[in-house]
């Protein structure tokens, strides 16, 4: 199998929806990754539809999530995104679509073939060779793939963090300017007790 990884970032307006088309066939196996980096509650509509309209996977009011779907008739499948339930927040969302197709070979074999099979060369076969080659690349492109994830993750983290930095920076500034009224009421309030208003004639 050969896999194939395409990624996406995307602002989701309030009280829309956005859908995304893939072409797949019967011997496809697709992952699709989605997280929602920042926007209030954040979460939304989830969906995938078949060809024909049918949905195959639909969650309501989710964060994040892994979906796997197995063609059964080729054609174009939508992935949907819905933030129509929210009225004032918009939503930042990454996605990524794993695709999986057979490998196709064409003409590697030949060329393999064709460069025969030197016997000095420490006794490795071109077969071992372009074994070890494949098993590098699939293992870079888990790694490319987990290493996005958590690029997603940290920006979903980092959004978090500062929108809770703003409200305790905010919060602490009210707090402060509370005290400053109390503390100013209570020197006016005990000088008003101590002030002798009689006048004293002369």
């Amino acid at each position: 199998m050969c896999t194939i990884g395409n990624t996406a970032l995307f602002s989701l307006p309030f009280s829309d929806i956005h859908s995304f088309a893939i072409f797949l066939n019967v011997s496809h196996l697709v992952r699709v990754k989605t997280q929602i980096i920042a926007g209030a509650g954040m979460d939304v509509d989830f969906t995938i539809l078949s060809p024909h309209g049918y949905e195959l996977i639909s969650e309501f009011r989710r964060s994040d999530g892994v979906h796997t779907v197995e063609p059964t008739e080729e054609g174009d499948y939508q992935i949907c995104f819905d933030n129509s339930f929210s009225r004032f927040s918009e939503k930042m969302i990454f996605f990524e679509v794993i695709l999986e197709v057979p490998a196709v070979d064409e003409g590697g074999d030949d060329e393999w073939a064709g460069l025969g099979e030197p016997e000095s060369l420490l006794e490795y076969k071109l077969e071992d060779i372009r074994e070890s080659m494949d098993s590098v690349h699939r293992r870079l492109e888990r790694s490319r793939q987990m290493q996005t994830a958590l690029r997603a993750h940290e920006a979903r983290d980092r959004y978090v963090l500062e929108d809770n930095l703003w409200r305790v920076s905010f919060w602490s500034c009210v707090s402060l300017l509370v005290m400053l009224a109390v503390a100013l009421t209570q020197v006016y309030t005990v000088r008003r007790l101590f002030e002798d208003k009689r006048r004293v004639c002369t």
